[in-house]
């Protein structure tokens, strides 16, 4: 049986994840069905509930933030060809360098030296976070994915043990930290836009949002377009042929993880600064596992993550209001549908790159027979 023809670029970018995309709705829409709902309403709840309802828009692109972020973080490690599954621990690691940084100085500083200190304090913990499962890796050959998994662990056991001890606000027994001063706030869009006189409905949405833009460009200029980057992609094509090159491997898988580290401690610059004020448990809620559908989603590319993230960002927001709106689709009902598309997306991502490979190239074929003199 011989081998498919290769995937054109334009197909593997585009229109495979639409396909992709398009079954797993296809399946949602008979798990709807099972239920006794109409899936076309359902769909249309979906999406008026994550776009057209007042202040829904809002709450898409927060969520969005979120995703970004995590999606940039597994990106820039998967191209060194290493599986970064420790975003959520990072992002966590990263919420407790922003909150040390304002819990210490929010009553000295000035909300415009202090937020760009959170901001760098969150990259520089969860760089951190990364460091060790990197130098692991590169020196020790343990697996990335094993380590960045228990170091998921380890961030989620310091934090409770922080949160329930000595950052424990006084006189109270939930474990969180106490509020930040307005100085270490980071303004909403929607104050923003109201001094402009522009109207927009309540949501969480923040100036993190902005930052995330800028961190997808800081990754393509990264990645395409300085000589690191072309380390890093050496590296994930071919481990020997960077050896090979003159690379130095160790030094790339420490930065990259350290990269990708620091981009997933900046989620928790949307969720501590943006919108909880405050250091907590399990702000993260699962937003760095999420990231690597994103990534694989988005074929590792900043605008197609940032497509992706949008994607997700409208069933976490489209999602709730068909929980409010229809009795016999629960949460978890859901978690299915989000499950399915993360199934279709990711998991099975290039389950149908053959056969469309084989169909483009006869379809190409074709019109070439068709345009070729007789």
């Amino acid at each position: 049986m011989s081998s498919a023809p290769p995937l054109p670029r334009w197909a593997d970018i585009g229109l495979l994840p639409l396909i992709n995309l398009a079954i797993a709705l296809v399946v949602s829409g008979l798990v709807v069905l099972a239920v006794g709902e109409d899936p076309v309403r359902a769909i249309d709840v979906m999406i008026q509930g994550a776009f057209f309802y007042e202040g829904s828009l809002g709450y898409t692109l927060y969520y969005t933030t979120n995703f970004i972020f995590t999606g940039l973080a597994v990106s820039v490690a998967f191209h060194a060809l290493l599986f970064n599954i420790g975003g959520e621990g990072q992002a966590y690691i990263g919420g407790l360098g922003a909150g040390l940084v304002c819990l210490a100085l929010d009553a000295v500083l000035p909300g415009l030296v202090l937020i760009p200190l959170a901001i760098v304090a969150a990259a520089a913990f969860g760089a951190g976070w990364a460091f060790v499962p990197a130098w692991l890796q590169a020196y020790r050959g343990s697996h990335v994915v094993i380590t960045t998994i228990m170091f998921n662990f380890i961030a989620a056991g310091v934090m409770v043990s922080l949160l329930a001890g000595p950052l424990i606000k006084r006189g109270q027994s939930s474990p969180t930290s106490r509020g930040f001063e307005e100085s270490a706030q980071l303004p909403d869009i929607q104050e923003i836009l109201g001094f402009v006189g522009i109207e927009i409905g309540r949501s969480p949405l923040n100036l993190s949002f902005l930052l995330a833009i800028a961190a997808c460009v800081f990754v393509w200029l990264l990645i395409w377009r300085t000589r690191f980057g072309y380390a890093v992609r050496t590296l994930g094509h071919s481990p020997r042929a960077a050896a090979y090159a003159g690379i130095r491997i160790p030094r790339t898988i420490i930065l990259a993880m350290a990269i990708s580290g620091g981009l997933a401690g900046l989620m928790a610059v949307n969720e501590v600064l943006g919108v909880q004020h405050r250091l907590l448990l399990n702000f993260t809620a699962g937003y760095g596992f999420t990231g690597i559908a994103v990534s694989l989603m988005g074929r590792n590319h900043p605008i197609g993550i940032v497509l992706a993230s949008l994607l997700f960002g409208a069933l976490y927001q489209g999602g709730s209001e068909l929980d409010l709106e229809f009795q016999t689709i629960t949460r978890d009902m859901l978690l299915v549908i989000q499950g399915l598309i993360i199934l279709f997306s990711g998991a099975l991502a290039y389950m149908l790159n053959p056969p469309l490979a084989r169909l483009l190239a006869a379809v190409m074929h074709r019109s070439r027979a068709r345009e070729a003199p007789a």
